[in-house]
């Protein structure tokens, strides 16, 4: 049974970047599976649609970076991408051993991971910009009724748009150019009083200009914004970014960071 009545309640702390990537191959079911042990509150994974229509969890435009394949995900097939090793290129020891190769992993779809992790919530980047990705990604989401346990993002605002205005009732979070104009706006001191809608930043320290401030957490919380930061590593840089009253953090060492959070009483 999940422990969360939505995706924001309770307000996620610890989100595990492409799951337990630091120990198991990313955006893998074995990652997913070992972040659930360690009990993070969110997984941050990415999907791609492939040839035939299928919405596939990676993050890469291609293969090469961690399988045995080449090529893009999008002029694959999704039986096709089953065949390759997603476990092939992982390492710890900087290429001495391989101990994920030949293993059986595979890419998944997200349909595979929401069953496979049905009490897990997750955000989900939207990388394809092909626009099929929407009505696909909308059609995986209603057919295991995950509405209230995931957030979606891209960097593609033209098919972030058109998910909002097909599926409102699913979260997004704010897209570059959207963050961009918050940002100059809270500089210059002319943000509205309240916003019209959920706002929900997940951002990097720094784009273009730096984001996270002490000033700009403060404003965006009286304003009811969420401010998610992402990919922090460094101990005391998770320290010192709960401290400065930043919701959520995203890691590649869900361990550490949930370690962190215990310690400073950002987590229970």
């Amino acid at each position: 049974m999940a422990m969360f009545e939505s995706f924001l309640s309770p307000l996620p702390r610890v989100v595990a970047h492409r799951g337990d990537s630091k120990f198991y191959p990313e955006n893998t079911l074995p990652a997913f599976l070992s972040a659930r042990e360690i009990g993070v509150d969110v997984i941050e994974t990415d999907v791609h649609i492939t040839k035939d229509g299928e919405i596939v969890i990676w993050h890469d435009p291609t293969l090469e970076r961690n399988t045995d394949g080449k090529g893009t995900i999008e002029s694959h097939t999704l039986e096709e991408l089953k065949k390759y090793d997603a476990g092939y290129t992982f390492t710890r020891d900087g290429g001495k051993s391989f101990p994920f190769r030949g293993k059986g992993i595979t890419l998944q779809t997200l349909d595979e991971a929401l069953k496979a992790l049905p009490d897990a919530r997750f955000n989900i980047d939207l990388k394809s910009k092909d626009e099929r990705i929407v009505d696909a990604f909308i059609g995986v989401i209603r057919k295991n009724h995950a509405e209230k346990r995931i957030c979606a993002a891209s960097f593609h605002y033209k098919n972030l748009k058109a998910l909002r205005r097909k599926a409102p009732d699913i979260m997004t979070s704010v897209t570059t150019v959207e963050v961009l104009s918050l940002v100059l706006r809270e500089k210059l001191s002319l943000l509205p009083r309240r916003f019209s809608r959920k706002i929900i930043f997940q951002v990097p320290e720094k784009q273009v200009l730096r984001i996270i401030t002490p000033s700009f957490v403060r404003k965006m919380h009286e304003r009811d914004a969420v401010v998610m930061v992402w990919t922090i590593n460094d101990e005391e840089d998770m320290k010192r970014l709960y401290k400065m009253g930043v919701d959520t953090l995203m890691t590649d060492d869900p361990r550490l960071l949930d370690k962190v959070a215990r310690e400073i009483g950002t987590r229970e």
